[in-house]
């Protein structure tokens, strides 16, 4: 989650932006840079991989003296942590200075373009493609604000993105496009401040506005102005915010859950970051412990973990079956061991454990090395006890999570379980290159779709159905497929955080007994993207409704169908079979959210409930 800071006013901006960088580097970063215009109107761009201790040795002789700039530290997604991939980046003039955040998907074909027109590009990144774009914009005349915004409209996925350039030296324009990240502005003394997030701003100011998906900010020492992409002014009202710790990690949020949710698109990110190659569509999993011969020796998998690791584990089978074309099970890492599991050397099992802590998963994975069998774990922190069992770690990097119940770490496991089905089938043979690079395309796409569920109007919906729903004493989920394990995770967050009883199912599983519960009391939650299961879904809703039952389908864009049939429909981007269950987590943690909400309940510490699980 790449930290970002702006400055301009009457102060001398490159202590400002290395204080905001530093108070970012929570985010993780593997480079850093800034940009100061100097008295002069000149760009002083200095950058270093790494910490940011390396750019501040850089800048030992002394700090560029200048009053307006930006800063930005960096986790790699297109081109590795070096000195030249490091933000910020430049035109072919140094005129246009740029900072960004988040997946350019259509960079390819926009270098490409700028390549044939003369451009020279001196980095491996997206974002480069940025202020070479805004200079032909510059060249045809446009003003630097129309030529920023022409810019924006060009830009296909998640990003937010920051500007200044030498032809308006104290000026300030950011953009946002869907959900790649916050960029908040900050109002002082004749002096304005943007940031990626809150903590950048409050030593120097509590009035803040967050810029929203499809604005622009236009900032100067002494304002800023708002509009869309197309032009249009915005009237948009600061928020005041007190400097308390729990106030700066809340940010815009009510509760560190819904924050969390809304972070999920930028967290995408990072878990894909220097992982995926959207040079040559291709997958690579630094530090994997298995050479291709001792790939080729594992004859099967079991995924293990727990709760919302569990629900993650059954989708990674069929990936993990799918694509890497070996025999997998899933099995509750509290009952793994004391069944005496059949495993050897050759079985790969991977826990799942998003704290790295949880002690039946520990517990499973003490059984798995008794037993000689090889062991990949998953979680969210380096050094914890799984990754000290395990032969190799894959991190799933969802950044701190607050709220008890997972939401991002849920997201970003999934992400890793599906990252690690594509490597291992590659490595394999088993994956074609072709099917490698379709999916390595659609994965780009993964940010934007998973924030276009996120933005107002969207979100909206579920606060009319928390209304209709909220005193309600039993929900069922029901789905097919890749799909049934997110009824399971359903129903789990109803339960968590509303304490509704909730049950997922299996949808051919209804007529074997849940169906006889149905009647115009229990809402149905039935998850029925257009697939190849989508008839069979129908049906199962048709039963449903036959015996009274409401039901709420979270349904595919397009689909009117369901309309008909449905009482009540949510809906999610169109997108391949595989990659739909992770997007279909967003629908199951906001309608547990907002019905939670309505009913009064402590959203981010259910009762009875841990965070980590440390005993058994």
């Amino acid at each position: 989650m790449c930290g970002i800071i702006g400055y301009t006013g009457g102060r001398q901006a490159a202590s400002i932006i290395l204080e905001g960088l530093t108070s970012l580097e929570y985010r993780g970063y593997d480079s850093a840079g800034i940009a100061v215009m100097s008295k002069a109107g000149e760009p002083q761009l200095y950058k270093a991989a790494g910490k940011l201790s390396n750019l501040k040795r850089v800048l030992s002789n002394g700090l560029p003296e200048g009053n307006s700039g930006i800063g930005h530290t960096r986790w790699a997604t297109h081109g590795g942590p070096t000195d030249f991939n490091a933000h910020p980046h430049t035109d072919c003039f140094n005129d246009v200075i740029v900072v960004h955040n988040g997946i350019v998907e259509n960079y390819l074909e926009l270098k490409q373009e700028l390549v044939g027109k003369g451009h020279a590009f001196t980095s491996q990144t997206d974002a480069e493609c940025v202020p070479h774009l805004i200079e032909t914009y510059l060249q045809d005349e446009y003003s630097l604000e129309d030529a920023v915004r022409a810019t924006a409209n060009r830009l296909r996925g998640a990003n937010a993105i920051v500007v200044i350039s030498r032809r308006e030296p104290d000026k300030i324009i950011s953009f946002k496009l869907g959900n790649a990240g916050g960029i908040v502005v900050g109002y002082g003394e004749d002096e304005m401040l943007l940031a990626s997030d809150l903590p950048a701003l409050l030593p120097h100011t509590r009035e803040v506005v967050y810029l929203g998906a499809g604005e622009m900010a236009v900032v100067t020492k002494k304002d800023v102005r708002y509009t869309d992409l197309d032009g249009n002014e915005l009237e948009k009202s600061t928020l005041h915010m007190p400097y308390d710790a729990l106030t700066a990690a809340k940010g815009e949020f009510k509760h560190f859950m819904l924050k969390e949710i809304h972070e999920q698109p930028e967290a995408i990110i990072n878990a894909l970051r220097g992982r995926v190659s959207f040079d040559d569509f291709s997958v690579d999993l630094e530090h994997f412990p298995y050479s291709d011969e001792e790939l080729k020796e594992i004859t099967r998998v079991v995924i293990v973990g727990m709760g919302t690791s569990l629900h993650a584990g059954m989708v990674g089978r069929l990936w993990m079956e799918s694509l890497a074309g070996i025999a997998t099970e899933v099995d509750n890492s509290s009952e793994f061991r004391y069944r005496d599991p059949v495993i050897d050397e050759n079985t790969l099992v991977i826990s799942i454990s998003q704290s790295g802590e949880t002690a039946d998963t520990l517990a499973a994975m003490d059984e798995a090395k008794n037993k000689g069998a090889r062991q990949i774990t998953l979680c969210n922190y380096e050094g914890t006890q799984t990754t000290r069992v395990a032969d190799g770690t894959i991190l799933i990097r969802a950044g701190l999570e607050v709220a008890v119940a997972s939401s991002k770490t849920f997201v970003c496991s999934l992400v890793a379980l599906y990252l690690l089905s594509i490597y291992m089938g590659t490595r394999r043979g088993y994956l074609s290159k072709d099917r490698c690079e379709e999916m390595v395309k659609e994965l780009a796409r993964l940010p934007q779709m998973m924030g276009s569920l996120l933005v107002k109007e969207k979100v909206a919906v579920y606060e009319s159905l928390a209304r209709v729903f909220a005193n309600r004493r039993d929900f069922l989920f029901l789905g097919r497929g890749i799909n049934f394990p997110l009824a399971m995770e359903g129903a789990i967050k109803l339960k968590e955080i509303s304490y509704i009883h909730a049950e997922g199912y299996p949808a051919g599983e209804m007529k074997h007994g849940p169906i006889s519960l149905i009647d115009e009391e229990m809402p149905v939650v039935a998850l029925i993207p257009k697939d190849e299961l989508y008839e069979k879904m129908l049906s199962n809703i048709n039963e449903v409704k036959a015996r009274g039952g409401t039901v709420i389908a979270v349904a595919t864009e397009g689909d009117e169908e369901i309309l008909d049939k449905a009482d009540h429909a949510i809906y999610i981007p169109v997108a391949s079979s595989n990659v739909t269950p992770i997007l279909m987590a967003v629908p199951m943690q906001l309608l547990a959210y907002h019905i939670a909400v309505r009913r009064g309940c402590d959203v981010d510490q259910p009762r009875n409930l841990a965070k980590s699980v440390t005993v058994e």
